[in-house]
């Protein structure tokens, strides 16, 4: 079932942005605007959208989210509790990163969902533990595949082992950063399936910046379009695609595919 056909009305907040501003200062003291009175909801089972053009501000917004950068301006909440009154470590947990290139440690696939234990020194889970089946599922991968050489996998592997190890902690929110930059038509779809797949299983607040219209389209629930640091349009994906309300979306959307790709 598309994500876009699930009933929405009975989901929880969970990351909220409240007037969020970003302002950085140039070694001239000049400043410049990132982001500009950011507002919007994250809720909790629905994947939602950021898209934008280069520099519109879509990774910073993002890399908010688990204080990879902190607001100049504004509040950002996890279930109603300020962001910045939670401690990084733990808010990390809470607030899980997937980024654009899949990064595989030494060793084999195992041993790379072993590692988020080791970093808190705590026992790892077994190969037949509940806790690897439960993220081998999640993402549509084989136990098989547990012995294999992480960093021999194809890229749209990788991207799996990257969600699975992401997934281990029992994250509330999970956040993507161009996801399928690296991946084929082919690789995208599957991706697409595994992350609705996840959101529904687990019910998570899925936020995810692309470029990818096919992705967009597929998967997202709440789309915000961004322009120079400023949420000009958002609302119910499907639609705002088919019916864009503004000038600045519709030339967008216009766009060819490969002037939408460069990250910001």
């Amino acid at each position: 079932m598309n994500m876009n056909q699930q009933q929405k009305s009975d989901n929880d907040p969970c990351v909220e942005f409240i007037d969020v501003g970003v302002t950085k200062l140039s070694p001239a003291d000049t400043e410049t605007i990132i982001l500009d009175r950011i507002s919007f909801t994250a809720r909790q089972g629905e994947i939602t959208g950021i898209i934008g053009a280069s520099g519109s501000g879509k990774s910073t917004l993002i890399r908010l989210c688990n204080r990879m950068d902190d607001p100049s301006e504004g509040t950002i909440e996890l279930n109603g509790q300020n962001i910045a009154t939670i401690n990084p470590l733990l808010l990390r947990r809470k607030i899980a990163m997937v980024l654009q290139k899949p990064f595989m440690f030494e060793g084999t696939l195992l041993e790379n969902l072993q590692r988020p234990f080791m970093f808190r020194n705590m026992a790892p889970p077994s190969a037949e533990s509940l806790e690897i089946a439960r993220v081998l599922d999640l993402v549509q991968l084989s136990r098989e595949m547990l012995k294999r050489n992480a960093r021999s996998l194809s890229g749209g592997e990788q991207q799996k082992v990257n969600l699975a190890r992401a997934l281990i902690n029992h994250p509330q929110v999970l956040l993507l950063d161009e996801p399928t930059s690296a991946l084929d038509r082919p690789s995208t779809t599957r991706l697409a399936s595994t992350l609705i797949n996840i959101c529904q299983s687990e019910h998570l607040a899925i936020m995810v910046v692309t470029h990818d219209l096919y992705l967009t389209e597929h998967i997202v629930n709440h789309l915000i379009y961004l322009e120079e640091g400023r949420i000009v349009e958002q609302g119910v994906g499907p639609q705002m695609l088919a019916m864009p309300q503004t000038t600045a979306f519709s030339n967008f959307l216009a766009k060819p595919e490969r002037e939408q790709k460069s990250s910001s």
